[in-house]
């Protein structure tokens, strides 16, 4: 039991009351049915609630279509492309790989560019379009120049919105390190006596965008991670990029 307030039926019963002395109170139509009720804690419990709570959907790799869940009023995407190479040292490395562009169905978060052989330029970081925010991946930073000693590193992988960029590899015996994070950049192999040590590759761009009323369906596609530069003659490989990512956030009314 509990006391309860009704919607009258007449102008002379606006409101009818009974009670009682569990501390529970509920609020009823004319007829009748409890709409809300109030336990004696203090929860509040609706019989027809509003909110229909959120559902998250993440999406690492490959392409396809993307369908809108039943009921759902709205997506929030979220989107990185992946992350840029870092590039090898030594004589003629073999070159790494940017990062693949991802898209969701009119937004494009473009894959960072990759390391390239040289000590003064890292490689760029991806752009982005068609969100709500853009923004461009980190820049990978130039390697570390030959003979420089044993504290010298070659390039740091540039990050994205999901994780910093792979460290550069130590002089003379480091490859370089992996991106980190969904989107994020591979270092540069290490500088040695007489190669220049790779440079980082640049990190994914970023988009992110709220859909009111969704599409039934919408395709996307996953920007693959850069591949790492391989280890040229007297030098050392770099470390891979990392994958882009999309996350759809749904929500229910």
């Amino acid at each position: 039991m509990a006391s309860s307030i009704s919607a009258g039926t007449t102008s002379a019963t606006a409101l009818v009351h009974t009670a009682d002395t569990t501390g529970a109170l509920e609020l009823k139509t004319n007829n009748g049915t409890t709409a809300v009720t109030i336990s004696a804690a203090q929860v509040t419990t609706f019989a027809n609630p509003v909110g229909g709570g959120i559902t998250v959907q993440a999406f690492t790799s490959g392409s396809g279509t993307y369908t809108t869940p039943a009921n759902c009023k709205a997506i929030y995407v979220r989107a990185v492309g992946g992350g840029g190479g870092g590039g090898g040292s030594g004589t003629s490395p073999a070159a790494s790989t940017a990062g693949g562009n991802t898209t969701f169905s009119t937004l494009t978060a473009s894959g960072g560019a990759l390391g390239p052989v040289t000590a003064n330029q890292g490689g760029a970081g991806g752009s982005a379009s068609g969100g709500n925010i853009n923004a461009t991946g980190g820049q990978g930073q130039f390697g570390g120049t030959a003979g420089g000693g044993s504290n010298v590193l070659a390039g740091y992988g540039g990050s994205s919105q999901f994780g910093q960029g792979g460290p550069g590899g130590y002089h003379a015996s480091g490859v370089g390190y992996a991106g980190t994070g969904f989107g994020s950049a591979g270092g540069g192999g290490g500088p040695t006596g007489t190669a220049n040590g790779g440079s980082g590759g640049g990190g994914g761009g970023y988009t992110e965008k709220l859909i009111a009323s969704p599409a039934a369906t919408y395709s996307y596609a996953v920007g693959a991670a850069g591949t790492a530069g391989g280890a040229g003659s007297g030098g050392l490989a770099g470390g891979a990029g990392a994958t882009g990512m999309i996350i759809v956030t749904e929500f229910y009314v």
